[in-house]
C-alpha cells in the first residue's frame, strides 16, 4: 500500500516540477517554430505515457497486493492484451515520428533566395566567409591552411577571390533572410548551434553540412559548439548579431576580400623603423622588453597577435582597467601609431632578431609540467605558438609579464570584453589554476622552454 502511495507522489511531484520549472525552451528567434510544435508533441505523448504507465503500476501494487487467502493466477499470455499494447504503442510512436519526418523534410530543402553563408569552425574559434559580387563562395579544402590562407581558400579557383573573409567570432546577418549556411572544419568534428533558432549541424572533417533557417528577431545570441571537440570545447563560443539589412551591409563591407588579404600592401621597414622608435623606450631597442614596465618581449610575438593587441588597445577592449596602469598607457599609444605604418612596424619588429629571457620565478617543474599539458593544446608543446589558433609563444617570454597577465585575465582586468574572443577564453582557463603556488610552478616550467 505504501509503496503505490509512494508512485502516486513521485508522479505528482514529477509533474509539478515540469510545470513550475523556470528551464523552458529559449525565446524563439527563427522560423522554424515547427520545430517546437514536434518537441510539445513529443513531451505530450511521453508524459501521458509516463503517467499511465506509472498509475498503473501504483494500482497493481494496491490491487494485487499480499494475501495468504489468495493464490495467483499464471496466465503467460494474452492475445487481446497484446494486441491492444501493439496497436497504442505503434500509434503513439507514429504520432512522434511524423512530425519529426515532416520538419525534416523542410529543413534538408533551402529556400531559391537564400543567402549563402560558409561557417568555418577549427578549435576553438569560429570564422565566416561571404560570396563576393559573383555570388558564388569559391572552392576551400583543409589542405591549403597556413598561416597567410586561414581559411584555406583554393588559390586556382577565380570564383574565391572576391570572397569575404570575416576573421571575427560575431556573425551579422540581416533579419528575415533566408540564410543557408555552409559548414566546414579545419580539424576536428565540431558542432554549429544556435538555440533560439532551434536548428544545428554536425562540422565534418573532410566534407560539407549545412543547416538553413531565418532569422525573424533582431539581437545577439550565442553560438554554441555542441560537440565534444577537444580539451576546454566549451570555450569555443561565438555569436551571430541579427539586424537590419543596412546595418548588415554596412558591417559586411568593413571586411576584405581573400584577392585583398593575399595581395597586402607594399612594406616600407625604413617606415617601420622609424615607426617603432616610439616603442623602444619601453620594449628595448632590440625589442627584448622590460618586465619593470609590464613591457613584453615582442621578438616572441607574431605580427598578427600584435596588430589584434593593438587594435584591442584603441578600441577599449583592452587596457581599460583601472588598475591597469600599464595597459591605459598602451592606449594612449596605440592610438597614436599612424593605421598607414601599422604594418610596416609590425613587419621591421619581425625582422629584429629572437631573444629569450631568462625566468626570475621558482617553483616546482615538474608540477608545472603537469599543469602546462592544459596550454599545450593552444600555446604548442614547446610554448612555440599556433598561429591558426591566435595563440601567442610563451616560450622565451618574461615570466613576471605572463604573471601579470594571467593575473589579470583571472581578476577581470582582461578578457572581459565581449569583442575579446580569446581572452574571455584565457579568463575560463585561468580557472584551472586556482592559487598563486600553482601560477609559479607553471612559469617556472615555461621558463624552461
Amino acid at each position: 500500500m505504501y509503496i503505490a502511495i509512494v508512485i502516486v507522489g513521485l508522479v505528482a511531484i514529477t509533474l509539478i516540477l515540469h510545470f513550475a520549472s523556470p528551464w523552458w525552451l529559449t525565446p524563439l528567434a527563427s522560423n522554424w517554430s515547427s520545430i517546437d510544435t514536434t518537441i510539445e508533441i513529443s513531451f505530450w505523448i511521453t508524459g501521458a505515457v509516463f503517467i499511465a504507465v506509472n498509475l498503473f503500476l501504483a494500482w497493481t501494487v494496491w490491487r494485487y497486493r499480499h494475501n495468504k487467502n489468495r493464490r495467483s493466477h499464471y496466465e503467460p499470455e494474452n492475445k487481446k492484451l497484446e494486441i491492444w499494447l501493439t496497436a497504442l504503442t505503434t500509434v503513439g510512436v507514429v504520432a512522434m515520428l511524423t512530425p519529426g519526418l515532416i520538419v525534416w523534410a523542410k529543413v534538408v530543402h533551402v529556400p531559391d533566395d537564400a543567402m549563402e553563408v560558409e561557417a568555418n569552425g577549427q578549435q576553438w574559434q569560429w570564422t565566416f566567409r561571404f560570396p563576393g559580387d559573383d555570388g558564388v563562395l569559391g572552392a576551400a579544402n583543409a589542405r591549403f591552411v597556413s598561416n597567410d590562407n586561414r581559411f584555406g581558400l583554393d588559390p586556382s579557383d577565380p570564383s574565391g577571390a572576391d570572397d569575404i573573409l570575416v576573421e571575427h567570432h560575431r556573425l551579422h546577418l540581416p533579419v528575415d533572410q533566408p540564410v543557408k549556411l555552409v559548414l566546414r572544419s579545419n580539424d576536428v568534428l565540431h558542432n554549429f548551434a544556435v538555440p533560439q533558432f532551434r536548428v544545428k549541424m554536425d562540422l565534418v572533417p573532410g566534407t560539407q553540412t549545412y543547416q538553413w533557417f531565418t532569422p525573424t528577431r533582431e539581437g545577439t545570441f550565442d553560438v554554441l559548439c555542441e560537440e565534444l571537440c577537444g580539451l576546454a570545447h566549451y570555450t569555443m563560443k561565438g555569436q551571430v548579431q541579427v539586424e537590419p539589412e543596412q546595418d548588415f551591409e554596412t558591417w559586411l563591407a568593413t571586411y576584405p576580400t581573400f584577392n585583398d588579404v593575399q595581395s597586402g600592401n607594399g612594406i616600407d621597414l625604413a617606415a617601420g623603423e622609424a615607426a617603432y622608435q616610439s616603442c623602444a623606450g619601453c620594449h628595448g631597442a632590440n625589442g627584448q622588453g622590460n618586465p619593470a614596465l609590464n613591457a613584453p618581449n615582442l621578438t616572441r610575438l607574431e605580427s598578427r597577435y600584435m596588430a589584434r593587441q593593438l587594435r584591442h588597445y584603441r578600441n577599449n577592449i583592452r587596457g581599460t582597467a583601472r588598475e591597469d596602469s600599464p595597459g591605459q598607457t598602451m592606449v594612449a599609444i596605440a592610438r597614436g601609431i599612424d593605421p598607414n605604418t601599422e604594418a610596416d612596424l609590425l613587419a621591421y619588429i619581425e625582422t629584429l632578431d629572437a631573444v629569450d629571457v631568462d625566468g626570475t620565478l621558482v617553483g616546482d617543474i615538474a608540477n608545472g609540467q603537469r599543469l602546462y599539458g592544459a596550454c599545450a593544446a593552444c600555446h604548442g608543446t614547446g610554448g612555440e605558438g599556433k598561429v591558426l589558433l591566435s595563440a601567442p609563444a610563451l616560450a622565451g617570454q618574461s615570466d613576471l609579464y605572463l604573471k601579470r597577465q594571467l593575473e589579470h585575465f583571472s581578476m577581470g582586468w582582461r578578457g572581459k570584453h565581449p569583442e575579446d574572443q580569446f581572452g574571455t577564453q584565457m579568463r575560463l582557463m585561468t580557472r584551472t589554476i586556482h592559487s598563486p603556488e600553482r601560477l609559479r610552478d607553471l612559469l617556472a616550467y615555461i621558463a624552461t622552454l
